[in-house]
This record gives structure tokens, sequence and C-alpha cells, in this order.
């Protein structure tokens, strides 16, 4: 068995794990509770009541936070002509077509978080798909990824877009800030976030459909929150 630093002994012990906590004060222990030195990322999960092996209950996009996430993503967008130009005024940081593409494939290149790719480039780019896919780099239309918008995609991702996707049980991990961000904005991007999953129910879904929600930074513990709050 894992043995658990100090630090984290410390932090767990100021969390009632039987508790449910207010979203305000669940984001003011998850402030006070970080282990880290360095800037940790504060994420949420939300447990829901899915099955995501039918296609009408699988969930996943993207989101535009508030406050942002507090990273600023390395964008390389993959397209031609006029489009690259575009991509370069507006703050892409790596752009090109093949030479990219061949790039990842045989130098193992990966100095970027987020690939943009406009739909002429997706046959070129399916061969990196055992590459790229299990990395969460593929391009998808469903996050706003493979788009000939590249200027409103690249400035929403440079704004702190996030991608979604519940996984096989049903949960949804997402950034909400880092913990040097302030309570409020903490707090509202949480808001934000959970106010989306809501508006996204399917609409096969019966019965109870968050189960439950907690949140908890880079190596701190969990911190569950009272699903009641999120309704004042």
């Amino acid at each position: 068995m894992k043995k658990l630093s100090k630090k984290y002994q410390e932090a767990s012990s100021k969390v009632d794990k039987k508790q449910l906590y207010t979203k305000e004060e669940a984001v003011s222990l998850a402030k006070i509770t970080n282990t880290t030195k360095f800037d940790a990322t504060v994420e949420v999960a939300i447990k829901l009541n899915l099955d995501t092996r039918k296609a009408e209950q699988q969930l996943r996009g993207a989101f535009v936070l508030p406050h942002g996430t507090g990273k600023v993503s390395k964008v390389l967008v993959l397209t031609k002509g006029d489009l690259a130009q575009v991509a370069k005024d507006n703050g892409a940081d790596y752009v090109g077509d093949a030479d990219m593409i061949n790039k990842i494939e045989t130098e193992n290149w990966f100095d970027f978080d987020v690939i943009i790719a406009t739909p002429d480039m997706m046959p070129s780019l399916a061969k990196l798909g055992k590459v790229l896919g299990p990395r969460g780099l593929m391009p998808n239309p469903k996050t706003g990824t493979v788009t000939t918008d590249v200027a409103k995609a690249l400035e929403d991702i440079k704004k702190g877009r996030i991608e979604y996707r519940a996984d096989s049980f049903g949960n949804v991990h997402a950034p909400i800030g880092k913990v040097s961000f302030t309570e409020q904005a903490l707090l509202e991007n949480l808001e934000a976030i959970v106010a989306l999953v809501k508006k996204l129910k399917p609409s096969v879904v019966k019965g109870i459909y968050i189960k439950n929600i907690s949140i908890s930074t880079t190596m701190g513990p969990g911190i569950k929150i009272d699903l009641n709050t999120f309704d004042k």
C-alpha cells in the first residue's frame, strides 16, 4: 500500500470525508488543502447517471470557462492557403500542413497542447489516430477543433476553453482553474461547468442525473459538495 505523504495527511485531516460542503466551503478548502509548491490545478469530478455505451448518453464537447484555466496552451494549426495566415495572425504557435504531420510522425514531436485542423487536413491526419488519440490530441468536430473558423477556435482556446467527456463510468473530470485564482473566480468556473452539465442532460435519462460532485487540487484530497448548493 502506498504511503501517504505527511503533507497529504495533514491536508486530508482538514476535510471531513463524511460531510457534504457548500460550494463556497469546498472552494475555500481546496485552496487551503493544496499540498504542492507549484500553482496546482483545481479539478472538479462529476459523477453522472449515464450509460456511455449508448450513443444517446455520451457526453462530449468543449466549453470556455468564465475565468479560463490559468494555463496558456500551445496550439498547432493544420491548414493550407489563406487560413494559414489567419492562424498566424490570431496567435497560433505552430502552423503547417503535411510538413507538421510528417514532423509528428517521424520525429515524435509533441511540443503543443491542442491541434486545430481544417476539414481538408483530416484525411492526411487520420494515419496518426493511434498516436494522437491516446494523448487526447486528435481533432474532433464535437470539441470545435475541426473547423474552418480558425480564428474563433484559437480565440476560445487562448481564453481558456476546456474539453469535457464522460468516461466509461459516467464521470466527467474538468479543470476549473489554479490555486492562485481567487475563490470567486474558482466558484464561478465551477458553477459554469455544473450548469453546462445539467443543461446537457440526455432526455432518455430517468431519475437522479448528477450523483455527486467533488473538487480537489493536484495531489490534494477530494472535497464532496452538497448538490443542493447549486440550486441557490
